[in-house]
């Protein structure tokens, strides 16, 4: 594939005046004739059809409508709504109603192992999430903590011997926490301080907080509602004094009647800055015994005599074969992420179809607010972004899916992959982490937005908008930290998931990159089709509304950010342990925005897929067209200081981005109400009180 530069891509002048570079660079203030952009699609009709609306809901349920449509008319219920009033104990027992309510419905079961009496659908359950997060968060969370993480992690980690912890997790039996993060190791997980030590004389674990940086904290349903706890803590047995690593056991937390379990200690966080329905609490451990049995046992065990058996001889695979646990629950916090982020932006669109505000047309006649310019730019640009994270997160979800299912059939073995299971399951790991990270961080900003686009009636509890914000504020920090993540994903891309680095220390990797420029920097991390295939498809114009042209663009980006990061780093080949470690402190700003380059790359590979897929004639395709026009192009003018510094595009070309995107967004300015209507969000969400008597606003 060629580099895209100024005399590959041609330069496509913006309408009006603009000024350009000519000879030598210098800057030619003369008006300049504009031209045409070649491939520039029609506005479309100023009259939406009604009829896309189903084309382009099914292109964002993906292949889980099915499963969407089972759980919809439960949640288009007002008792789902968040509660708002009342204690924080009164809160807190609604949500729980509302959860035991979901798992009444026999929508979640299904996302269960074979062996726990699930279909193995671990996708549709995370699509689940989404949708309970379009109208209650806290129960999303709390669903999320009882399901996924607490139920996941013994089904993920477990045996026969746990089916009944898997199946009280199910049906809210046996109500739990998932205990891993510690007051003193967030996300440093692997030096987690909580003991687990086996006594063979009695065939228990005793299992101790030994610091105050030891205690867990954060933990959902640890102040009120768990029973329960999947405790991570290091293992010890009797034939050696070094841990055997991070290990997974059930530990009782509670009685049935809630009082404490001897040793024991549940405190409460109180009231938090949003999510005020899930009981986040910290627990302690004072050498509490529990069974042998108990210890989740798929990847190691105890025998009954204290002898340690594996069959991962590698403590730091054990380590990340166990973490991959972490994989469904930042698919589900980011999918409810993006879930929260429709809800708010069907909110704020449905508004500004109806609030007016100042003369802008026919005298006497104030306009509505979507019919300004910069109002159509702070929904429909967020807008475009949430449908590029849908259409990336059912690629996401198809690929978890196909693991799984390869899993569950016996022809993946998690203990002894395959080289190239191996790669597939870290870059799993990797598309987790940036659609996590990304639509976190989207959520916060669109909702923070979207209560700014509606004025004081924005403000009022009773729209919502402040709950759904609030409620998405700590997605950005839990599951992982979004910048972490980041470095995360930035690091995989360097070391190219290779193994000789699962550690990610900064000598280590270091030293491994430095051996193996060639190789990373060739190799790709496709989700379905590879890059080159997707424009073995499509015709390229070099028009910066040609698909191919734009994947080409967004990928220059990725490419040069990690060939420069590569530069940086490799220097370190020669340095002692020391000076790499600061090589790679100083180059974290390079791993950050080659985490956000390859997010962008995926979301706009995914999106001509989509694309692809929706029939020719489909009222759909020239809308979801436009959406994706607008997310490339507005991804483009974000970055066209970097094009500019490196030759990718001239000012010109930018200039016509920006162009190109005030033209997109008054285009599908009529459509924004088709656009939301395709998210199907419950009724009861969009019933706002502001939406009555002309949407008279608070402000």
């Amino acid at each position: 594939m060629s580099t895209p530069t100024k005399d590959n891509i041609p330069s496509t002048p913006v309408t009006g005046e603009v000024t350009d570079r000519v000879d030598g660079g210098s800057v030619d203030q003369k008006k300049v004739d504009a031209k045409p952009e070649k491939n520039q699609p029609a506005t479309l009709p100023s009259t939406p059809d009604e009829a896309a609306i189903e084309g382009l809901a099914d292109l964002l349920d993906g292949n889980y409508r099915a499963r969407k449509d089972a759980i919809r008319p439960l949640l288009n219920n007002a008792d789902f709504l968040p509660k708002i009033d009342g204690t924080l104990d009164e809160i807190r027992a609604d949500n729980l109603e509302n959860v035991q309510a979901i798992a009444d419905s026999g929508n979640i079961q299904g996302s269960f192992s074979p062996l726990n009496g699930g279909d193995g659908e671990v996708a549709a359950g995370v699509s689940s999430l989404e949708l309970i997060a379009q109208i209650n968060n806290s129960a999303c969370i709390k669903s999320g903590v009882q399901f996924g993480l607490w139920g996941g992690a013994v089904d993920a980690l477990g045996t026969e011997r746990h089916i009944e912890f898997a199946q009280g997790a199910m049906n809210l039996s046996k109500l739990g926490c998932f205990a891993m993060t510690e007051i003193g190791h967030g996300s440093n997980v692997q030096q987690i301080e909580t003991t687990a030590t086996y006594d063979p004389e009695t065939k228990e674990f005793i299992v101790n907080s030994p610091t105050p940086g030891s205690k867990k904290a954060y933990i959902g349903n640890a102040a009120r509602d768990g029973r329960w706890a999947a405790v991570f803590a290091q293992l010890y047995t009797p034939d050696s004094e070094e841990s055997k690593g991070v290990h997974c056991i059930i530990v009782r937390i509670r009685e049935n009647d809630g009082s404490a379990v001897e040793g024991v200690t549940c405190s409460d966080h109180g009231h938090k800055g949003g999510l005020l329905g899930v009981d986040n609490g910290m627990i302690m451990f004072d050498n509490v015994r529990v069974p042998r049995e108990n210890l989740l046992n798929r990847f190691a065990d105890v025998s009954e005599d204290g002898t340690y058996i594996s069959s991962i001889e590698s403590k730091n695979r054990r380590f990340f074969t166990m973490l991959a646990t972490l994989v469904r629950g930042r698919l589900g916090v980011g999918a409810s992420a993006a879930g929260a982020a429709r809800a708010g932006l069907a909110i704020a669109v449905k508004y500004a179809n109806i609030r007016r505000q100042f003369e802008a047309g026919e005298a006497g006649q104030e306009s509505r607010l979507i019919d300004y310019r910069a109002h159509r730019r702070r929904l429909l640009i967020p807008l475009a972004k949430s449908y590029a994270l849908a259409v990336f997160q059912n690629k996401l979800l198809d690929r978890f899916q196909e693991q799984t299912d390869a899993i569950i059939s016996g022809q993946w073995n998690p203990a002894d992959p395959t080289d190239e299971q191996d790669r597939a399951g870290r870059e799993m790991e990797t598309l987790a982490a940036i659609f996590k990270a990304t639509a976190a961080t989207h959520a916060n900003k669109t909702l923070q937005e979207c209560r700014e686009a509606c004025g004081g009636a924005g403000f009022m509890a009773e729209n919502l908008l402040t709950t759904f914000r609030a409620d998405v504020d700590v997605f950005t920090t839990f599951e992982g930290d979004d910048t972490i993540l980041r470095q995360l994903v930035g690091k995989n891309l360097l070391t190219a998931y290779g193994k000789e680095v699962s550690e990610l220390s900064p000598f280590g990797m270091a030293r491994f990159v430095a051996s193996n420029v060639g190789d990373i920097l060739t190799r790709r991390s496709g989700i379905a089709a590879g890059v080159q295939t997707i424009q073995d498809r499509v015709s390229g114009t070099g028009s910066l509304f040609d698909a191919e042209t734009q994947l080409r663009v967004v990928q220059t980006r990725e490419e040069q950010v990690l060939n420069s990061l590569v530069r940086r780093v490799q220097v370190a080949r020669k340095m002692d342990r020391d000076e790499a470690a600061k090589v790679i402190d100083r180059s974290q700003d390079h791993l950050l925005a080659a985490a956000v380059a390859y997010g962008d790359r995926m979301m706009v590979q995914a999106m001509i897929e989509a694309e692809e897929k929706l029939p020719a004639d489909s009222p759909a395709r020239p809308v979801f067209e436009q959406i994706r026009h607008l997310f490339v192009l507005d991804t483009i003018t974000t970055y066209g200081d970097w094009y500019q510094e490196h030759n990718v595009l001239t000012s010109g070309r930018i200039k016509a981005a920006k162009a190109a995107v005030n033209d997109l967004v008054d285009s599908l300015g009529p459509w924004s109400e088709v656009l939301v209507d395709a998210f199907k969000i419950p009724q009861v969400v969009l019933d706002r009180p502001m939406m009555t008597n002309g949407g008279t606003d608070l402000s």
